[in-house]
C-alpha cells in the first residue's frame, strides 16, 4: 500500500530536504511525495528537480490550503497524507498506519501520526511526546532519537486534528481538501474535520507507533511576513461553534482512544458554551 505525501514549503529548504530523506529512508514502502512550493525558491526547485520529486508551484506564496489544493491535482495513490516540511519521518511510520486502516475495514477515518518534540507538552499540545532531540536542523541529534523513540511510552489519541495526517483520496477531492478562506493555515486542521464529520467520519485517531520528530512551526516563526489569519473567527462564522468546542465536545481531543466516537450529545457544561458561542457568532454576523 503507497501513499501520496503533499508537502507544502516556503524558504525552508534545508528541513524539507530533510524531511523528505527521512521518508525515503525509514519508510517500509516507496511512496509518492509531492511538494507545493510557494514563491520563487528556486534553490528548492532545482533540488526537486534534481531528485525526481513531484512539485507544483505559485510565484507568490499563497498560503498552505491553497499550495495543498494544488499538489493534490498530482497524487496518483490512494491515500492521503499531508505533512510540514520541518518533520522527521521514523522507522515504520507508514507500516503503522497501514496496520490500524487493515483493521478499520473501510474508508471514513482519519489518521494522524505522533508527534516527538522538544518541547514540553501543554494544553495546545496533547498529541505529542516530550523528548528533546534538538530544537532546529543545527543540533538535531538523529542517533540518539534513533536509539530511543520506541521506547518513549504515549498511547494512541482520540480526537486527533494534526499533520501527518491520512485520509482516503476519495474523502479528501470529496470534502475538497483544504478551505482556502483559511490561508495561509491557521485552523485548516480543524475544519477540514469539521468538513469530514459532516461526511459521517467518526475516527479521529492519533496512531501511537506512527510517529514523526517535529521541529514545530518553523516557517511560521522565522518568517515575520507571514500573517495569520484568524482562525476562530472564520471558523465560528462558518460552522457557528467554536474551534475550541468543536475539538473539546465533538472530537474530545486528548483523550485516550477507544472506539470511534458518537454523535455530539449536550451536557449542562457544553450547553452553556454552546450558547456562548452562538452568542459570538451573532454578534459577528451583525458586526460584519
Amino acid at each position: 500500500m503507497e501513499f501520496s505525501i503533499i508537502i507544502p514549503s516556503f524558504e525552508n529548504l534545508k528541513y524539507l530536504r530533510l524531511a523528505i530523506e527521512s521518508i525515503k529512508k525509514n519508510s517500509t514502502y516507496t511512496h509518492e511525495i509531492i511538494v507545493h512550493v510557494n514563491g520563487t525558491d528556486e534553490e528548492t526547485i532545482s533540488f526537486l528537480n534534481l531528485t525526481n520529486i513531484k512539485f507544483t508551484k505559485t510565484k507568490n506564496n499563497v498560503g498552505l490550503c491553497s499550495g495543498v489544493n494544488l499538489a493534490t491535482k498530482l497524487l496518483t495513490k490512494n491515500y492521503v497524507v499531508y505533512a510540514h516540511d520541518d518533520m522527521y519521518f521514523l522507522p515504520k511510520w507508514d507500516d503503522e498506519l497501514i496496520n490500524e486502516i487493515s483493521k478499520i475495514g473501510h474508508n471514513k477515518f482519519y489518521l494522524s501520526c505522533a508527534h516527538i518534540s522538544s518541547h514540553i507538552p501543554n494544553k495546545s499540545r496533547l498529541n505529542h511526546i516530550y523528548f528533546d532531540c534538538g530544537e532546529n536542523i543545527e543540533n538535531f541529534n538523529e542517533d540518539k532519537l534513533l536509539k530511543n523513540f520506541q521506547s518513549l511510552e504515549f498511547y494512541d489519541l482520540q480526537g486527533s486534528h494534526w499533520a501527518p495526517h491520512l485520509v482516503h483520496k476519495d474523502l479528501w477531492l470529496k470534502v475538497g481538501g483544504f478551505s482556502e478562506e483559511f490561508n495561509p493555515g491557521f485552523g485548516s486542521d480543524p475544519d477540514l474535520n469539521m468538513k469530514l464529520w459532516k461526511e459521517g467520519v467518526r475516527i479521529f485517531k492519533g496512531v501511537n507507533k506512527s510517529r514523526v520528530y517535529h521541529f514545530g512551526s518553523l516557517t511560521t516563526r522565522k518568517n515575520k511576513t507571514i500573517i495569520r489569519n484568524d482562525a476562530n473567527k472564520t471558523f465560528l462564522l462558518k460552522w457557528k461553534i467554536s474551534i475550541n468546542f468543536f475539538v473539546r465536545y465533538y472530537l474530545k481531543r486528548g483523550s485516550v482512544y477507544k472506539k470511534p466516537l458518537n454523535d455530539y450529545s449536550f451536557s449542562i457544561k457544553s450547553l452553556f458554551e454552546l450558547i456562548i458561542c452562538k452568542i459570538k457568532y451573532i454578534y459577528l454576523r451583525v458586526k460584519n
